[in-house]
């Protein structure tokens, strides 16, 4: 939806809504300066109301009366998990699934720890096809979260003596929940060559339609808690992805924190190859890539029909 400026604004009855930015009379912005009056926002220019929840024009204070066809657009939007998202569709259908809320966030038993913010200069696509792409792991991620995100000297030999294993296998769901795709990341630790289980970690991903990431992470006695990751496009080739921790509040925040710093510099490690990558409708794959083709006959449902943006398929068999 890049391009699309909006407005959101929180009613008197607590609800969270979305609109069209400009108002309709003569473009004002209603999201630099607008007032909440009630459940309607308030043109800053001539104090045109609208309601939040169907964008009709409820009061016009020069005028005996409001033309019926006076409205801004609404944009369906549900508030979730911390979150406020926003439903997008080429063609303008409405909703065909809803985004799970997790249990512990909504009961306060896991609570914020701490959020990150990074621009991406990629293809949308890019980003969760990392998780059909296991190759990827061991050779990108192997070397010590130490080492840092600059490529350039994380494979330095100073790191060498500790060892990042990764074992990770992607599926999609079946109907009814052919949105979502499933990662189990399996995590362990060698330092000198012997495997430290304390450092063991357990990371259920679940991807939620095409830009909403889960991960769970469990730990044998750092406890458990989540990561959210979400995508939105600001351009063509540029993302914004921020990463939000939700844990255990029993445990020192520390813990996240570092949880989260450790997810970042192995995100950041990404970050410089796809900001330095060209995205390859046909990529030349082999038979061990195999997810990654599965994962981009998956990710094909998130493209209107009717659009550009369809990448093309390539087989394996040769």
């Amino acid at each position: 939806m890049q391009g699309e400026q909006l407005a959101v604004f929180r009613g008197q009855d607590g609800q969270a809504y979305v609109v069209d930015a400009y108002c309709p009379h003569l473009g004002a912005s209603l999201a630099a300066g607008g007032r909440v009056v009630g459940n309607c926002i308030e043109c800053p220019f001539h104090g045109w109301q609208f309601q939040g929840e169907d964008g009709k024009c409820t009061r016009i204070p020069y005028a005996e009366k409001v033309p019926d066809f006076a409205s801004i657009r609404t944009w369906p939007s549900c508030e979730v998990n911390g979150m406020l998202l926003v439903w997008y569709h080429r063609e303008g259908v409405g909703p065909t699934w809803a985004v799970p809320e997790q249990r512990e966030v909504a009961t306060q038993e896991w609570v914020f720890r701490g959020q990150t913010k990074h621009l991406v200069d990629a293809h949308i696509e890019e980003i969760p096809e990392n998780a059909a792409d296991a190759a990827h792991l061991d050779f990108l991620h192997g070397t010590a979260i130490l080492g840092g995100s600059d490529l350039r000297y994380s494979k330095s030999r100073l790191w060498e003596f500790m060892k990042h294993r990764w074992k990770g296998e992607w599926c999609p769901e079946p109907e009814p929940n052919e949105h979502c795709s499933q990662l189990l990341l399996l995590h362990s630790t060698s330092i000198f060559g012997k495997h430290i289980p304390a450092l063991d970690l357990k990371v259920s991903v679940r991807q939620v339609g095409p830009a909403l990431v889960f991960l769970i992470l469990e730990h044998a006695f750092l406890g458990r808690g989540i990561i959210l990751q979400s995508v939105t496009p600001l351009e063509p080739l540029l993302q914004k992805v921020v990463h939000t921790i939700y844990y255990q509040k029993n445990m020192p925040a520390v813990i996240p924190k570092f949880l989260l710093r450790a997810e970042c510099l192995q995100f950041e490690r990404d970050i410089t190859i796809w900001n330095n990558k060209q995205y390859l409708p046909k990529p030349l794959l082999v038979k061990e890539d195999s997810s990654i083709q599965r994962h981009r006959r998956w990710y094909g449902q998130f493209y209107s029909q009717k659009g550009t943006g369809l990448p093309a398929q390539e087989g394996l068999d040769w």
